[in-house]
């Protein structure tokens, strides 16, 4: 059987996806209701939305059952991606690459996701035990089974490791050169946002100047660039932001002018803080699809409205002299 690849243009491209990890899995997790995150992922595809995000080790397993659930009768209305190699223990997270992982994974996820086909595999993280050629062999045998359409890297913890002197994503190009030798990388999955532009430096020309889709992840600064986030707000104890850097009630506070101005540029358009966001991250590329995370109806809707939000040379000049964002790292 002809393997088949999937490049940028099918990634809906202009438009904003779903990023189904908080429905089930780490961030406010007093707040997860299945059946509400099931309303939430239908009206994200009545608004139009079209790509859906999951991995199997978001629960574990049970963010993959739910949107399975929510996709019952509407599959053909998705792009649907999901992820392997990370297994989920109960103090620890480590990375599994073996073929034969990567083959029994696959065929859970399909079970999982009530599906005969993945539109798009990611590789959550590469194992640092097992090649890489090794672990995408296995996964380019998914996509000459059928099993999978497309094959994509996940490339969002990016900041680890890096060597002085050394752009954030120097590493994680290197590994997607020794993959596209064994088999086309169509998507990867990255952290872009308007206070975390480092992908424009090198990782997103890197993808553009090869068909390849990038998926942006926290497009929303992990709901601070909503503006409804205030210093001192306070997050359970199980939230990553409660340990994150810029989550602190100081840093929260010192990066308030991000928020303001994109505040004022949405009074400008009648809009919201997050759909300018998005509206920025979607003026990066063509190649380009936000992938914001939510659990609500209301804001998954509001969430693809950006789609239609034209930015203007005052509204980018604005964002770009904003002030560097900063975590208690500085």
């Amino acid at each position: 059987m002809e393997r088949r690849t999937i490049g940028a243009a099918a990634l809906a491209v202009g438009a904003v996806g779903l990023g189904c990890m908080p429905m089930s899995w780490a961030y406010s997790t007093s707040q997860q209701r299945g059946d509400r995150s099931v309303r939430t992922v239908h009206a994200a595809l009545d608004a139009g939305v079209q790509l859906l995000d999951t991995a199997d080790m978001y629960g574990p397993f049970t963010n993959e059952l739910l949107v399975g659930r929510a996709l019952k009768g509407r599959r053909s209305e998705a792009f649907l991606s999901t992820k392997c190699g990370l297994l989920v223990g109960d103090q620890h997270i480590v990375a599994n690459g073996r073929p034969g992982y990567v083959r029994r994974a696959c065929d859970a996820s399909l079970r999982r996701l009530q599906t005969d086909v993945i539109d798009l595999y990611q590789l959550h993280r590469a194992d640092p035990e097992v090649p890489v050629e090794e672990t995408w062999g296995a996964m380019a045998d998914l996509v000459t089974a059928g099993k999978v359409r497309a094959l994509g890297l996940c490339a969002v913890g990016a900041r680890a490791g890096r060597g002085p002197g050394a752009r954030m994503h120097d590493a994680t190009i290197r590994q997607l050169e020794r993959m596209q030798q064994v088999f086309p990388v169509s998507a990867v999955q990255a952290e872009l946002s308007v206070w975390s532009p480092q992908a424009l430096e090198d990782l997103l020309p890197w993808c553009a100047a090869r068909g390849v889709g990038v998926l942006a992840a926290m497009p929303l600064g992990s709901g601070y660039l909503t503006g409804t986030l205030k210093p001192g707000h306070g997050f359970e104890p199980d939230d990553p932001r409660a340990r994150h850097p810029r989550f602190t009630a100081e840093m929260m506070a010192a990066n308030q002018p991000v928020v303001a101005e994109l505040r004022r540029i949405a009074e400008r358009h009648g809009a919201t803080p997050a759909q300018v966001a998005l509206a920025w991250v979607l003026r990066q590329g063509r190649h380009v699809v936000p992938v914001p995370g939510t659990k609500r109806e209301q804001w998954a809707v509001e969430n693809a409205g950006a789609a239609e939000l034209r930015l203007t040379d005052r509204d980018l000049a604005a964002i770009a002299g904003l002030p560097r964002a900063r975590g208690s790292w500085d």
